[in-house]
């Protein structure tokens, strides 16, 4: 329940007496222009993924106001430029992360403008969808969660490690559970489809890819981290049913979030900008981070991730056919 829908809604689905109501619950809690006090990103160039609704918008307004050049992708640009009016500096450019046609276009068009990245945030997603199949036959919540990002990374690692820069590539998962499993033998869900077995998987895919990736970068001074960005109540949930969310918990028969459980999309967005930023960071790489900090995983577990990442990685590179040269 947490990253912003490549096809969501350019506003936030939490209403104004739930945000004032989670605002107090969190009091002081940082936000994303909280992290980025202090912090001058003039002259440095971020793309943001789902950069115009709920925490991917937050986190782009936060970048942008940091100085940075921002660059949003989006299925639908003329929303997306909706959202981001007053957002001094930004590009909106066509990208279907489906579609990975318009992957490969999107990154051709930007690398010729900008062949030097230093950010890029991976927070466009889609969550407990109908079964959907893309591409190539794909299971869509891994092809956009997942493939998409992996793909446009692969497509854009020339400007990513350009020269003797630090670049970060960010990716938003969620709220880790050790049952999460990617389904090695079906991991399309050709065999029965689940949504919510389909966005786990997709959310542990973001974050073996990012541990995978910092491997990878680290030669070159990039570094890769996934983030929880919390509860926040977005257009992601779209797909969902009020039933579902009251069977769940999550808001009442009027559709009013539940009081203390949702933080506001700006506060969500914190550890985004903080892992695409914090000097704290320097150093440190493929870490998974949650409330504006590391956390630590089980050696046990450390272990079988990287393993399952190494793994990841090789099927990723088998069904989009890119993969990063380790030679270069």
């Amino acid at each position: 329940m947490t990253n912003d829908s490549d096809d969501a809604t350019n506003t936030d689905a939490t209403n104004t007496d739930d945000a004032n109501t989670d605002e107090a619950r969190i009091g002081a809690a940082r936000t994303a222009a909280d992290v980025l006090a202090g912090i001058d990103l003039t002259g440095r160039t971020a793309v943001v993924t789902g950069g115009y609704s709920g925490i991917g918008l937050a986190t782009a307004r936060a970048l942008a106001g940091a100085g940075a050049r921002l660059i949003v992708p989006a299925r639908r640009p003329e929303t997306a430029s909706a959202a981001l009016a007053g957002v001094a500096g930004v590009e909106v450019e066509r990208l279907d992360l489906a579609d990975l046609t318009s992957v490969r276009a999107f990154a051709e068009r930007i690398q010729r403008r900008h062949p030097a990245l230093d950010i890029l945030v991976a927070a466009a997603g889609v969550m407990a969808c109908p079964e959907t199949r893309v591409g190539q036959g794909w299971e869509a919540q891994f092809a956009v969660n997942h493939l998409g990002h992996y793909a446009l990374t692969n497509l854009l690692w020339p400007a990513l490690t350009v020269g003797e820069g630090a670049a970060r590539v960010v990716a938003v998962s969620s709220g880790r559970n050790p049952d999460w499993r990617i389904s090695w033998d079906d991991v399309q869900f050709a065999r029965g489809y689940d949504k919510w077995a389909a966005y786990a998987q997709s959310k542990l895919a973001n974050i073996l890819f990012a541990r995978h990736l910092d491997g990878l970068g680290r030669r070159h001074g990039l570094h890769a981290f996934s983030v929880d960005p919390g509860w926040v109540r977005t257009p992601l949930q779209r797909h969902l049913t009020d039933a579902e969310m009251m069977a769940a918990g999550w808001i009442d028969a009027a559709g009013r979030s539940t009081p203390g459980l949702f933080s506001t999309a700006e506060q969500g967005a914190a550890t985004l900008a903080w892992a695409a930023t914090s000097p704290e960071l320097a150093g440190h790489g493929g870490d998974y981070c949650a409330d504006c900090r590391i956390v630590e995983p089980d050696p046990a577990a450390e272990r079988a991730d990287r393993e399952d990442a190494r793994r990841l990685w090789a099927l990723s590179a088998a069904l989009t056919g890119l993969d990063i040269p380790t030679t270069d």
